[in-house]
């Protein structure tokens, strides 16, 4: 069952059952949504295990906002642990310990790591906050991925749009390089890629709707994140079940520039999140949702 906070500007749902996915989110002066939607049906259930790969995740993913913990693409086995696509943070219900009118606690303890988590998602005016922190209460030290996957679409892409960030440098995934010619800051359909932002000045992405009907600026903890994955789905991949219907942008901070999993990032010596018997660790991820006046070229605070 989804649960709902909101603010006098914003309003959002959440799935606690399932990844604790933020499912929609609204600008309530406007009535426009930002979240993407997938165009077919999805399981409000958790998966009983971590997914054995992309198709099975899928079953779950709504288009909305899932957490990435303590996997991010490709299910993986590392020190003989498995871990499913995208973690098994973004599949696995979440313990409800708090929730009020504007704010929502989740608490998870994982089986894949010896990591206990607790997610803190506020609204405050026209900015939805999530705040995290982690401990380690194993034994021996270990290495994870940590991001975000704030996917948009619905009234925000529907229309011209441009994206705008404080990332100084982007480089391409191989695996899914897009044509030559793609402009991936000002985008059009068909188009499916997979880049990396890096190099931030000030750790920020945004998207305008071109009319300025509607826009979105997401800001997070540099420290924490200090890349920002960028992924293009425009009515591009024809199989099931995109079916070449698909419109879809995420904008992931993440500890690591590496989109395939745990093990192909430490094949390829990208940097990871190395926890010690009894760290813990924070982060903070902020979205504000505005009518904007005009080009996007800062953070606005």
């Amino acid at each position: 069952m989804s649960l709902a906070i909101e603010s006098e500007a914003l309003s959002a749902t959440i799935n606690p059952r399932a990844g604790g996915t933020i499912t929609g989110l609204r600008h309530r002066p406007s009535g426009l949504s930002v979240l993407g939607q997938v165009p077919w049906t999805t399981i409000e259930d958790p998966l009983p295990a971590p997914a054995r790969d992309e198709p099975e995740w899928l079953t779950r993913y709504t288009g909305g906002w899932p957490l990435l913990f303590p996997n991010a693409g490709d299910a993986c086995t590392v020190d003989g642990v498995f871990h499913g696509f995208h973690g098994e943070a973004s599949v696995s219900p979440w313990d409800v310990t708090s929730a009020t009118s504007d704010t929502l606690v989740l608490a998870r303890r994982f089986n894949a790591v010896p990591v206990f988590m607790r997610r803190e998602i506020s609204i405050a005016r026209d900015t939805l906050t999530i705040r995290e922190t982690l401990k380690h209460h194993g034994d021996t030290a270990i290495s994870v991925m940590w991001g975000h996957h704030p996917t948009f679409g619905s009234d925000l892409l529907d229309g011209p749009f441009e994206m705008t960030s404080g990332a100084a440098e982007m480089s391409i995934e191989p695996a899914f390089a897009p044509p030559a010619s793609a402009n991936l800051l000002r985008p059009s359909a068909p188009l499916a890629s997979l880049a990396y932002l890096q190099r931030f000045a000030q750790s920020w992405a945004a998207i305008r709707r071109c009319d300025d009907a509607i826009a979105v600026l997401l800001t997070w903890d540099g420290a924490r994140f200090p890349c920002a994955w960028l992924w293009h789905e425009l009515e591009a991949t024809a199989a099931a079940p995109w079916s070449g219907r698909t419109r879809l942008i995420a904008i992931e901070p993440n500890t690591t520039p590496c989109a395939l999993g745990l093990a192909e990032a430490m094949a390829r010596g990208a940097p990871l999140l190395r926890l010690a018997p009894g760290e813990e660790a924070t982060a903070n991820i902020c979205l504000r949702v505005f009518k904007p006046e005009g080009p996007i070229n800062s953070n606005l605070t």
